[in-house]
């Protein structure tokens, strides 16, 4: 069997989630007897291709360099779809959403479905921002669609009215963060802290992580609130702390590899995830691989990923958030119980086990 995965993201992502998972997936189908990989991405930007078994790839990496983004993704899209058609595909796994196929081959077409956040919270993109209607188009086409939880799934049949059976689940799996030995407190000095990763914007709901953290004297005047991710604390971001009392030296920002990340998780009283909305969620994942208290939302896919492995909270209200803090950090019980029962917790979840579960509809569909 011959699978085929198009350019899309890896044009467009030179780090981010979902080329990490297609990259994850085409890996371990790679290992199985009888079905051939291609990741036919003529033209890249991305480094986990640039670091994956060159076997499973067919393309070459590029710099990215400014303003030249459009063009090669329009490159790779052209020269995507004539490699494909040579390559006489059984099925092709498209990347992202596009409003045609790249690989026009007369073979099951199939698509992952993340999220609907842009339907879900329009208000955080911009009236002009595509992705909306270009996975309409894509949704609409495909012969079959993974969803990456339930929760995807069940918004996918509200929102598109699509019948069940085009729908399959598959979790996703999480990918170990290296442990070099790298304390936190080199990256953020000896006193405790909660730990926040990953965006922060719109449904991410940091202000509200940050309106709690504020209300209570008792975890302001104790933890430090670390952010790990790529961007520093904006303008708008320091101006709410000013307006909340909070200094530069109780919210502290840092980024860096995953080296930095793992040091981080490991060292935290406890990871909050005050997401309003995720279609799947891996930081919980990895906070609970590296015995880290998960202390989370309530609402979308989260429950379904932590399980019975997190405090939960209502993210749209303030003092439940505070309240759930301040539940677990001020019981050293409590804490100890979310760690054993996230050590089990994320067993549940690997690539094997998603690319498993993805190859037998592969496998139905190009019957």
């Amino acid at each position: 069997m011959k699978i085929i995965y198009d350019s899309q993201i890896f044009a467009q992502q030179e780090f981010g989630g979902i080329s990490r998972y297609i990259c994850a997936l085409a890996s371990q189908m790679s290992r199985v007897p009888g079905v051939d990989v291609k990741i036919v991405a003529p033209l890249h930007i991305n480094q986990y291709l640039k670091d994956a078994n060159r076997a499973i790839v067919t393309g070459f990496h590029v710099r990215r360099l400014p303003k030249t983004a459009r063009i090669i993704k329009a490159m790779s899209a052209a020269l995507c779809g004539s490699v494909s058609r040579m390559m006489r595909p059984d099925l092709v796994h498209e990347t992202y959403y596009a409003a045609r196929p790249l690989c026009r081959s007369n073979v099951p077409h199939v698509l992952t479905v993340y999220d609907l956040i842009e339907e879900r919270f329009p208000d955080s993109f911009g009236a002009d921002y595509p992705v909306a209607q270009l996975k309409k188009s894509a949704v609409n086409r495909a012969d079959h669609i993974f969803c990456i939880s339930e929760n995807t799934r069940r918004d996918l049949c509200e929102l598109h009215s699509l019948p069940e059976e085009r729908l399959t689940v598959t979790y996703l799996g999480y990918d170990a963060l290296p442990q070099t030995g790298l304390q936190a407190q080199v990256l953020v000095g000896d006193a405790p802290y909660i730990l926040h990763v990953a965006g922060r914007r719109g449904y991410k709901n940091f202000d509200g992580l940050l309106r709690a953290y504020a209300a209570s004297p008792w975890l302001s005047g104790n933890f430090r609130l670390v952010c790990f991710g790529a961007s520093a604390l904006s303008a708008d971001e320091r101006g709410l702390m000013a307006g909340l009392g909070l200094s530069a030296t109780q919210v502290i920002h840092v980024g860096g590899g995953d080296d930095r990340l793992a040091a981080l998780y490991k060292g935290a009283a406890a990871f909050v995830y005050p997401s309003k909305y995720e279609g799947f969620g891996i930081p919980p994942l990895e906070a609970m691989s590296l015995d880290c208290p998960v202390i989370c939302s309530n609402t979308s896919s989260i429950p379904e990923v932590v399980g019975e492995s997190g405090e939960y909270f209502d993210p749209y209200e303030v003092d439940s958030i505070m309240s759930s803090i301040e539940r677990v950090l001020q019981s050293s019980a409590r804490r100890e119980e979310l760690v054993c029962l996230g050590r089990e917790r994320c067993k549940r979840f690997s690539w094997e086990r998603c690319a498993q579960e993805t190859l037998a509809v592969y496998q139905r569909l190009a019957k």
